[in-house]
């Protein structure tokens, strides 16, 4: 088997920029010779951010906008691509919603945004720059999941079936894309320290800080790994999920503190 080697981009643009993941991976990514494209809909976290990128020495151009404006956020992606040649694109922005404390149920507005941020813009994202990359036959596309895309939770109907959604279609494009000197690779966290962590109901073993897992997201990156999956105990426990009998995935979960 012929060794992977490592490939360092020289311009990565990071949507989400503002959360616990993407703000970790924009400072893991900052240093001397790099552009770092960030984004995010906080004007402060965002500025704060890139003046930490900037003070390890990369160029920092940043962007807020609300990812559910799609027309704007294509015009601003086709010009950076146009303008910058993307070395990677780390669609990384999402948003939760949850059935609440009580059971009640997901607010249908709730999840219109959720599907907006989590699949419709990160699949926008994808189409803005993907014709820039297969022009130069390069580039590297990197899908934000989650380990809750093997198995539905329970309190979490929408942010899974979305994080599914990605993990279907970071898969398909890795096939398609292969032969024209496309990398893609799937994302699957699984609990990583941020509010949108905090306000997640139910809980949350094996819990990573934001910059453990921006390094291992960066290591598989750069080894072009398929899916970059962890940490492995939850991610060996998800998958087993998706592979037992339902009647049996169902109990378990019951009994691991997932329940409506």
């Amino acid at each position: 088997m012929p060794r992977r080697v490592a490939v360092e981009p020289r311009s990565v643009l990071i949507t989400g920029a503002t959360g616990g993941i993407g703000g970790a991976l924009a400072r893991a990514y900052a240093e001397p010779g790099r552009t770092l494209v960030l984004q995010g809909r906080d004007t402060e976290r965002l500025a704060a951010v890139a003046d930490e990128c900037a003070a390890r020495g990369a160029r920092v151009l940043t962007r807020v906008l609300d990812l559910r404006d799609r027309a704007a956020l294509v015009a601003w992606l086709r010009s950076v691509a146009q303008e910058e040649p993307l070395d990677l694109v780390i669609v990384n922005a999402g948003v939760n919603t949850s059935i609440g404390a009580d059971a009640a149920g997901e607010r249908w507005a709730a999840v219109e945004e959720l599907i907006a941020v989590n699949v419709l813009a990160a699949m926008a994202t994808v189409d803005a720059v993907l014709p820039a990359m297969r022009a130069r036959r390069s580039g590297q596309l990197a899908l934000i999941s989650s380990l809750a895309a093997y198995y539905g939770l329970p309190v979490t109907p929408s942010y899974c079936a979305s994080k599914a959604a990605l993990k279907a279609y970071g898969e398909a494009l890795r096939g398609w894309l292969a032969s024209e000197g496309v990398r893609v690779s799937v994302v699957m966290p699984g609990y990583v320290e941020s509010k949108m962590c905090r306000e997640m109901p139910g809980p949350k073993p094996f819990l990573w800080s934001a910059e453990r897992a921006a390094q291992r997201i960066r290591r598989g990156l750069a080894r072009n790994r398929a899916r970059i999956s962890f940490p492995f105990p939850l991610n060996l426990g998800t998958w087993l999920l998706a592979v037992l009998p339902p009647t049996v995935s169902e109990r378990l979960l019951s009994l691991l503190g997932y329940r409506a």
